[in-house]
């Protein structure tokens, strides 16, 4: 979808271009006219989405149109350095008694403008769609990220198994590879948390390997054994990893304990693993503001 930058927004549906920046994975700002006094532009309602190139919509033009993208992309700005942001309200008079920047709007009215932090969202990859990572997978749907889900079987991705995933808020990227599914990592978005549970520990090794080569990961976890994890140290120290870098894998996946429930059943793990992944989400998504979409 294309944008103009600078003066006259393109029209577009905003859902249209917010739906845009979320598949492009960019941030933006939504901003609405929440009220109207008098005479203004716009009526209340009208939108303007802006990201850091470019606008899409139109709250009215003019002065108030340009502090508002001024106002937005200083939120974008805040965004990226990490701060936290919120939604915000600005007030705007328009008469030529005003101090503007941008020119002199005096329709004699008074408009109040919310603007809206649309952040991307986080992304979430589970390698192996089995019963445990079924179960992830169902439960990691019921939020606001991107997931990926990977199996080289095409039974395990079928389309009625994973209708129940669809009916969340997640936005589902399925990948079914029937050889080497480590060539997906080289399309998941930067800062993906990766999860390796795979029917095949040849095939988990595989994705390891290829996610260390990798810069994008945030952070990885594989499932299994301690003796599992000893193997797989030589094997990836035989393939030129050196122990910082297989220090990045964080292995065995989840803590029943720490969730307050132990066992071994499928869904008992996936409880675990879950909230160990919300956690790291968490902690490596700061600065984002809740968007209209994401609720």
């Amino acid at each position: 979808m294309g944008g103009r930058t600078g003066a006259g927004a393109l029209a577009v549906d905003w859902l249209r271009a917010l739906q845009d920046c979320r598949d492009r994975r960019v941030p933006c700002v939504l901003v609405t006219v929440t009220e109207v006094r008098g005479h203004a532009p716009r009526e209340a309602g009208a939108k303007l989405v802006v990201a850091e190139d470019a606008t899409w919509g139109s709250v009215g033009g003019g002065n108030l149109e340009e502090a508002a993208v001024s106002r937005a992309r200083g939120l974008l700005a805040s965004m990226a350095s990490g701060q936290p942001v919120l939604p915000m309200t600005d007030h705007h008079s328009l008469s030529d008694k005003v101090p503007v920047e941008h020119g002199v709007q005096c329709c004699g009215g008074e408009v109040t403008l919310l603007l809206e932090p649309v952040a991307v969202r986080p992304a979430v990859a589970v390698f192996g769609m089995g019963h445990v990572g079924f179960e992830i997978g169902l439960l990691l749907s019921r939020h606001e990220l991107e997931l990926h889900l990977v199996d080289s079987r095409a039974d395990q991705l079928d389309e009625q198994r994973l209708a129940p995933l669809r009916s969340g808020p997640a936005d589902l990227h399925v990948h079914q590879v029937p050889v080497l599914p480590e060539l997906v990592v080289a399309e998941l978005p930067p800062g993906t948390h990766v999860l390796v549970l795979t029917h095949d520990h040849a095939e988990d090794l595989a994705i390891l390997d290829a996610l260390l080569r990798a810069e994008g990961p945030a952070t990885i976890g594989l499932i299994g054994s301690s003796a599992k994890w000893v193997r797989f140290q030589d094997k990836l120290a035989t393939l030129g990893h050196s122990p910082e870098v297989v220090g990045r894998v964080r292995t065995p996946i989840g803590d029943p304990t720490a969730a307050g429930v132990a066992g071994k059943a499928p869904a008992v793990i996936a409880v675990s693993v879950t909230v160990e992944v919300l956690a790291l989400v968490a902690g490596t998504t700061t600065g984002s503001g809740l968007s209209t979409l994401d609720r």
